[in-house]
Parts: structure tokens; C-alpha cells; sequence
């Protein structure tokens, strides 16, 4: 980790997105709680809520295609700028008084597609900013930046909500100008002119053309299906765990400490993922992950403490940031830079529809089985995905450690991205 620590300008726009994050966190913590105050109605609730992921998801592809068109940076400072306007404009309308639930719908879009166009861009953007031996730390430290802002802003969100109900959404103003300030100063090559000349094409045909490179190569196309099977069930069975906690009687604090565990576990197993994957190959990394996983998950149906609940969560949690380390820097480094937004877009997408469906299944599980089934179903699934995935050629074909080629980029002077 102390290469990349020493990296000026990783170190600035990491800084900057953990406090962004926080932000983000903390506001849709707060929506909820301030549309019931509002209006009572908890379907205008899940409405605005909704309407976050709903937005994120829907611009999914077409974002990833315009990070490839667009300067990343100037995406990246668009979108740190965007949602400061839309949180303070929040923080008027409620310090006037006249707050009213389309607004925070209009807010929760303008958070949704941020995200949308964001997150892809600083993805594809990675590769240009470290060396590429430091690609696999820098994922890993994004991830581990997204569990420790999560877990921050959740923490705060209730805290500055009882305080006053305009202070979350000045804190998300604050978080999001932050970020905008270090983003400023994060020196980011520009990306030279692609070799072939080829001027940019209708957006839908450049979509296309990042389906068909992620479908049309084996090892990337089971690198994401790995993602897609980890989000679902993952997702599926954090449902069904806390739903046969409050089967069995765990009291609501032991719930609470759970889901922190859970967090702590993703924190500490991103920090430990570049050391990993440095020393073991990415096939034998993401198939070791799914077997433990195996193992692991089925032993809830015996646990009946929420401590002991809490530690297993722990461990299930510790374990996917190295396979999502190896994934995603596999991924980064087998694709031109040309199409590192489109890469971005499909991933988020398609990640995005298995992590909202998860909770849908784990739904529809503990409705049709007794909770300790439901968590046998769960396992069932990881099961099956980890056999697939031992036999399969395409991830056998996964380099060791970090040692994906770069492809070829088109020769010409790169400069910092927005300067000529």
C-alpha cells in the first residue's frame, strides 16, 4: 500500500470521494425519515429512494458511453457540482419551508445520475492515474472508501436529522464542494487520440459496441457474470440472515451491531485484497472466495447469538473485496482505454440489477421457506455458481497476480486532461 499512499493525486481524489461519500450516505439516510416527516407515507418513501438506483441504473449504459466521449475529470467535477446545487437547493427549500416531495425526487435523480456518469469515469480513469502495478490497491482502496463512508454517513445521517432537518443536507453540500476543491487539484493525464482515427459514433452504437466487447471475450464476460452471481446472492442473503435473527429472537442492538460487522468486514478485507492478489492467481483467488463462501454461508442456520451472527458476517463480508480486486483489475487493464466508460456502464448495470434484485429473492425465499431454508437456498446458489466457476476454462485463463498486460493505447502526447 505505500506506493500508492505516496500518490499525490490518488491520495486527493480519494480523500475527496471518501468525504463525498459520506455525504451521499448520509442524505439517502435522511430521505426516508424526512418524507415521513413531511407526509406520513412511507410508499412516498421507497418512492424517493427508489428513484436514486431507478436513475442510476437507467442511465447506466448510456453514461458509460459519454465517459468514453467527454474529458473524465471535467465528468467527474460535473458531478460533485451537480449534487452540491441539488443538496442546497434541498436545504433552501426546507429552511423556507416549502419542501415538498417532488423536490426530493428531483434531488434523488440528480444524486442517481451523478453517480451514473461518476463512477464509471473514475474507474476508467485509474489506470492513467497509478502505475499499473498500483491498479489493484487503488480498487481495493475505492472499496474499501465506499464501505467507510457508507458506515460514516449512516451513523451521522440520524444524528444531524434530530438535530435539524436542513443540517443533513448542508453536510452533503459541504461534502460534495470538498470533493470538488480536491478533485480540482488531481492531476489527470488526458487520454490520447485513438490509433484508427475513428470520430465518435451515434451514442446507441457505441453502446453496442461496449456490450459486444465485454460479451464477445470469455475471460471478461465471466468476470462479470462472477460480479453479477456475487451481488445476487450476497444481496439475498443479507435479507434472509436479518429476517431469521428477528425469527429467533435477536434483540433489535444485536441486529445493529450485525450489520456494523458486516461493514467492518468489507473494510478490512479491501484493505487486505492488494495483498492477495499479489500473491495468488486471480483464478485461484476467485474460486478460493466462492468456496469459503460456500462453506460459510450455510453455518448461519446454527447460529442463534447476534454476536456470534455478527462474527460470521464478518467473515462472509471479509472475503469478496479480493475477488472483486482481482475482477475488476483484470477487467481495467484487458481494456483499451477507448472503452474503459462503456466497461464501467455495463458492470455498474448489470451489478446494479442483481444487487436490487437480491433483496427481491431473499424476499420471495423467506415468504416461501422457513428462514433456516431460505439461508440453505442462498447457499444453494453459491454452490452451484462456485462449481461453474471451478470448471471454467475463460477464468482459468486469468493472469497471476498483476500481471495484465496494458493493451496498446495510440501513441501521441498526453497532457492533463481540460489544458492544451
Amino acid at each position: 500500500m505505500s506506493g500508492i499512499a505516496g500518490n499525490r493525486d490518488y491520495r486527493l481524489l480519494w480523500t475527496g470521494q471518501v468525504v463525498s461519500e459520506a455525504g451521499f450516505s448520509t442524505t439517502t439516510i435522511v430521505f426516508p425519515l424526512l418524507v415521513l416527516a413531511l407526509t406520513g407515507s412511507a410508499a412516498q418513501s421507497g418512492l424517493v429512494l427508489g428513484a436514486v438506483a431507478i436513475s442510476q441504473l437507467v442511465a447506466g449504459l448510456p453514461a458509460g458511453a459519454l465517459v468514453d466521449r467527454w474529458p473524465r475529470k471535467r465528468i467527474m467535477l460535473g458531478c460533485e457540482a451537480a449534487q452540491a446545487v441539488a443538496a442546497g437547493g434541498l436545504a433552501a427549500a426546507l429552511y423556507w419551508g416549502v419542501a415538498e416531495v417532488w423536490m426530493l425526487v428531483a434531488v434523488a435523480v440528480v444524486m442517481g445520475l451523478s453517480r451514473a456518469l461518476f463512477e464509471p469515469a473514475e474507474e476508467a480513469s485509474l489506470p492513467r492515474l497509478v502505475a499499473e502495478e498500483q491498479v489493484p490497491s487503488a480498487v481495493a482502496m475505492n472499496a474499501a472508501r465506499t464501505s467507510a463512508g457508507q458506515l460514516s454517513g449512516t451513523a451521522l445521517g440520524g444524528f444531524l436529522f434530530a438535530v435539524g432537518r436542513v443540517v443533513p443536507f448542508l453536510f452533503d453540500v459541504v461534502a460534495h464542494v470538498f470533493a470538488f476543491v480536491s478533485l480540482l487539484f488531481v492531476r489527470l493525464p488526458r487520454r490520447a487520440e485513438r490509433a484508427d482515427g475513428v470520430p465518435p459514433q451515434h451514442l446507441g452504437r457505441e453502446i453496442v459496441e461496449g456490450l459486444r466487447w465485454v460479451w464477445g471475450r470469455p475471460p471478461l464476460r465471466a468476470t462479470v457474470l462472477c460480479v453479477v452471481s456475487l451481488n445476487l446472492f450476497f444481496s439475498a442473503y443479507y435479507l434472509v440472515i436479518i429476517v431469521l435473527a428477528n425469527e429467533r429472537g435477536v434483540p433489535s442492538g444485536e441486529i445493529g451491531v450485525m450489520a456494523a460487522m458486516l461493514g467492518a468486514g468489507g473494510i478490512l478485507g479491501s484493505l487486505v485484497a492488494p495483498y492477495l492478489h499479489r500473491g495468488v492467481s486471480a483464478f485461484r483467488l476467485v474460486v478460493g472466495v466462492f468456496w469459503a463462501l460456500t462453506v460459510l454461508t450455510p453455518l448461519a442456520v446454527f447460529v442463534h447469538n447476534g454476536y456470534v451472527m455478527g462474527v460470521l458476517f464478518a467473515a462472509v463480508a471479509f472475503l469478496p473485496p479480493a475477488a472483486n480486486t482481482a475482477i475488476a483489475a483484470y477487467q481495467l487493464l484487458s481494456t483499451p482505454d477507448h472503452l474503459r466508460g462503456r466497461l464501467g456502464g455495463v458492470v455498474g448495470v448489470t451489478g446494479g440489477l442483481a444487487a436490487a434484485a437480491g433483496p427481491a429473492l431473499g424476499g420471495w425465499l423467506v415468504e416461501a421457506l422457513p428462514a433456516g431454508f431460505a439461508v440453505l437456498a442462498c447457499s444453494g446458489g453459491i454452490a452451484v455458481v462456485t462449481v461453474v466457476a471451478t470448471f471454467s476454462r475463460s477464468l482459468r485463463g486469468l493472469p497471476s497476480g498483476g500481471s495484465v498486460p496494458v493493451l496498446e493505447e495510440a501513441s501521441g502526447q498526453v497532457v492533463e486532461e481540460g489544458k492544451k
